[in-house]
Parts: C-alpha cells; structure tokens; sequence
C-alpha cells in the first residue's frame, strides 16, 4: 500500500532550484592552453602547480587581480579553482569576457 506524501506549497520549486544552483556551481570550464597554477592573483605569487591545455576545472569564485594576456584575450579577471590556487581567465574557456562565478 502506498503513501501520500503531502508537501509546503512550493516545496518542488525550492528543490528544483536547489539542483539548479548545485549544478551550476559544479559547471567546469576547460584549460585553453598549458598554465601555471599560482598561489594568489598574479603571476608575482608563487608557482603551485601546471595545468595542461584541455584539463577541465571548477571556478570557485573569480577576483580582479593582474592584467594578462592569453589566449582567449586579455583580462584581469583570475578564477579561483581550489583554495590557494588561481590561473588567469584568460587561459580559461568560460565562454564570456567578465564574471561567470561569484566574486571571491
């Protein structure tokens, strides 16, 4: 025998962009071109790791930071992608030239 659930008027909505904001949040945007990983936003901060073009990664959040000319133009939008790790927007294929994830 089944169960009728009643729900909050409403309630599918808040879930359904509950799913929305989580799938957002987990979007990952490829690498155009091989990388240095830095510690903060620029390239005057320390080297901590390389990324190979094609690598794809998640922006946790983006802040202005230097100015850099890459491949996919010049900007100094820089993507935080794990803490204590930036690259440069420019050297990530998001699709747009300004904020594609919220400000650090």
């Amino acid at each position: 025998m089944s169960e009728n659930v009643i729900t909050p008027e409403g309630a599918e909505t808040v879930v359904a962009e509950a799913i929305v904001a989580e799938a957002v949040a987990a979007r990952t945007y490829a690498i155009a071109a091989d990388v240095n990983v830095r510690s903060g936003p620029g390239t005057s901060y320390s080297k901590v790791g390389r990324l190979s073009a094609g690598t794809r990664v998640t922006i946790q959040c983006q802040k202005p930071g230097e100015t850099v000319t890459g491949p996919t133009g010049t900007s100094k939008l820089w993507d935080r992608i794990g803490s204590g790790r930036y690259v440069s927007d420019t050297y990530v294929r998001t699709g747009s030239n300004g904020y594609v994830a919220p400000r650090c």
